[in-house]
């Protein structure tokens, strides 16, 4: 009996000593803990070094899930031997009215057609939904994504609704969802050259990442005016019957000076936080992380 109570303050002074010993879990986790909202955050520095906090649960992805989609897409069209520059046609039926689309409001009739780099620059740059759900049917729809993200051992994770999908029945919302991790574990492939996926296509998607206009004041906020790059993909839900968001979201990588990268998601479930105050715990937590970050 003293040999197992020996253990088992062992066992806790190991986990408090790891916990003491780690400053940057204790900031996160600190924002993390005083917000109405669950959030989790995952972070993997220079491909190797991985801290995550609430990383159990499932979080609607929203248009992070456009990131997916875009692996997808240049996947299939690698497969198929097709530059960026194969168009597609678009009809004003595939614009659809009542949905967040530049896309639609520069082509009000359609009648079009558009390259694959076009479209994939108004859903990761603009996260447009029409642009979004005519990649779908081109490429044979969400199962497709979903599978090829499987084929790269990732099942923390999973994609069935489209943009439409989700806009006329919000409950389909929870059906695109991930872990923290496994979208960061994303982001980090992409950047580390690590997917099965040749480089004239992952380039051009770092490249639309890094010129994204979203979320201006989620993950990028802390780190204007610094010698940084981050490349990002942001969601947004609207609230639902209980005046809470269901997901507002930034995942992206940031390259540091002398060649040092990071990955980070933060996906924030259920606020009942003002957009803004809830985009704020996105970027506070992208605020310590860079700073300590930036210290080492």
């Amino acid at each position: 009996m003293k040999f197992l109570i020996t253990v088992f303050y062992l066992q806790i002074f190991v986990v408090l000593s790891v916990y003491a010993s780690d400053p940057l879990r204790r900031q996160i986790q600190a924002i993390v803990d005083k917000v109405d909202a669950e959030v989790g955050v995952a972070l993997i520095v220079d491909g190797k070094d991985t801290l995550t906090v609430n990383n159990d649960a499932r979080y609607p992805l929203m248009s992070v899930m456009k990131f997916h989609q875009a692996l997808a897409v240049t996947h299939y069209l690698e497969e198929r031997g097709l530059p960026l520059s194969t168009t597609i046609r678009v009809e004003k039926s595939d614009l659809l009215p009542d949905t967040y689309s530049p896309l639609r409001d520069r082509y009000p009739e359609g009648g079009v057609s558009l390259p694959v780099s076009e479209l994939l620059a108004y859903t990761l740059g603009l996260s447009d939904n029409n642009a979004c759900d005519i990649l779908f049917r081109y490429i044979g729809g969400v199962a497709v994504a979903d599978g090829f993200i499987r084929s790269l051992g990732m099942d923390d994770f999973a994609l069935s609704a489209t943009e439409d999908d989700m806009h006329r029945h919000p409950q389909t919302c929870y059906d695109n969802w991930s872990t923290p991790l496994s979208t960061a574990l994303l982001m980090d492939k992409l950047v580390a050259g690590a997917l099965p996926i040749d480089t004239a296509y992952t380039h051009f998607l770092c490249q639309t990442l890094l010129a994204c206009q979203t979320g201006k004041e989620r993950l990028p906020a802390p780190l204007q005016g610094s010698t940084a790059r981050i490349g990002h993909k942001t969601g947004t839900s609207d609230r639902n019957g209980r005046g809470e968001w269901t997901g507002i979201n930034d995942a992206g990588f940031v390259l540091l000076p002398h060649g040092r990268r990071y990955a980070i998601a933060v996906l924030v479930k259920h606020s009942r936080l003002s957009l803004r105050d809830t985009e704020k715990i996105i970027a506070d937590i992208s605020a310590v992380v860079y700073r300590h970050l930036s210290a080492r």
